[in-house]
């Protein structure tokens, strides 16, 4: 079982990082042998990037749906992630799902590319295991200047609002 941080916590990360999102949808529940080979091939790709973490891979999360799979990850920056997808086990996956995929249809594939800023963001995990950003960079207890979401974003609170007991 994960190791659950009782408590409040929020996670902290210096500079500049990139927020990915990538994932494949079945389109063609029948057609195993063209989504099967996609959705394998993500294992390896995450394996590769674990163990090399001069890649600027900081972290990732798996999502389930019924029609298909989504990752979303961190990277350190936007040209790391864009020197790892033009080399290593993806650019040999993306070859391979043009030579058999290609346009037909039969599986959809999918990304998003955020830059964000220290600052610019916030997080908040409440009795949780080390999740999302704050498994790919600090995790930190949710007290002082981390306490609430308008602090975490480097404002003061509005008096207006009632901040809740942290135990």
């Amino acid at each position: 079982m994960a190791n659950i941080h009782k408590g409040r916590y929020s996670a902290q990360i210096k500079g500049e990082f990139v927020v990915f999102i990538i994932g494949m949808r079945i389109n063609r529940l029948w057609a195993i042998h063209k989504w099967l080979p996609v959705f394998k091939s993500m294992g390896p790709m995450i394996k590769e990037l674990y163990m090399n973490p001069e890649t600027g891979f900081l972290s990732t999360e798996y999502f389930i749906s019924w029609r298909g799979v989504t990752l979303l990850q961190y990277w350190r920056s936007y040209d790391e992630l864009e020197k790892y997808a033009r080399g290593g086990l993806h650019l040999e996956a993306w070859k391979k799902f043009n030579r058999s995929i290609g346009t037909d249809g039969t599986v959809g594939i999918y990304h998003e590319t955020y830059k964000a800023q220290s600052g610019s963001f916030e997080t908040i995990y409440a009795n949780m295991p080390k999740f999302g950003l704050a498994k790919a960079s600090d995790h930190v207890p949710s007290t002082g200047k981390m306490e609430t979401s308008r602090r975490r974003m480097g404002g003061e609170n509005d008096p207006a609002v009632e901040v809740p007991d942290n135990p």
